[in-house]
């Protein structure tokens, strides 16, 4: 029974690690110098004067982010204030048309060949499998959508940490699931710029 459990717990291990590779890929860069035991606050930038200028359109997007980005620091022990808060957050969503290159095998038809063996006076058939005669390449327009996120620090007005990710969506929006999946893993490398 033992070794049940122990296969068991492996396997779901194991599946876990598989979802978590399945998501998108993040990437980070922080300023060596600073000292983000320090930092337990936050608040959203506004630019020009207290309006963000973004469209109409982007507007559940933004709201999306704002909260996924606001659940993960939470998770860290941070808390949003609406005065003087340690780090300014900022996001950036870029969208734009690209091409996948797709690679399609190329099998051969499989076959049946009827014999005539004149020594026995019988025939025979001969099934030839198909078989791989290459790869046919073609380009796929796809959308790819980033999101970056920036933290500057208050006082000194200097960008302290930045995160960002690349992901295939569907649609010329992000989906609130693709916000979250790419949010989940820019903040999986979080912990480890904190170090």
């Amino acid at each position: 029974m033992k070794k049940l459990s122990v296969l068991l717990l492996g396997g779901i291990m194991a599946g876990a690690l598989l979802l978590a590779g399945c998501g998108p890929s993040a990437h980070i860069q922080k300023d060596k110098t600073a000292d983000f035991t320090q930092y337990k606050t936050f608040a959203w930038s506004m630019m020009d004067d207290g309006k963000i200028k973004r469209s109409a359109g982007n507007s559940l997007v933004e709201q999306q982010i704002k909260e996924a980005v606001n659940k993960e620091l939470v998770k860290q022990g941070w808390r949003e204030v609406k005065r003087r808060p340690d780090v300014l957050l900022n996001y950036d969503v870029l969208v734009e048309r690209s091409t996948q290159k797709q690679h399609d095998p190329v099998y051969s038809n499989s076959f049946t060949r009827t014999f005539y063996n004149p020594y026995r006076r019988r025939f025979y058939s001969v099934y030839y499998p198909s078989q791989l005669l290459g790869y046919d390449n073609y380009e796929v327009p796809v959308k790819e959508g980033t999101i970056t996120i920036s933290m500057t620090d208050n006082n000194t007005d200097k960008l302290v940490w930045q995160g960002w990710t690349t992901n295939e969506i569907d649609s010329k929006n992000f989906t609130e699931k693709e916000v979250q999946s790419s949010v989940k893993a820019i903040f999986r490398k979080f912990d480890v710029a904190k170090q």
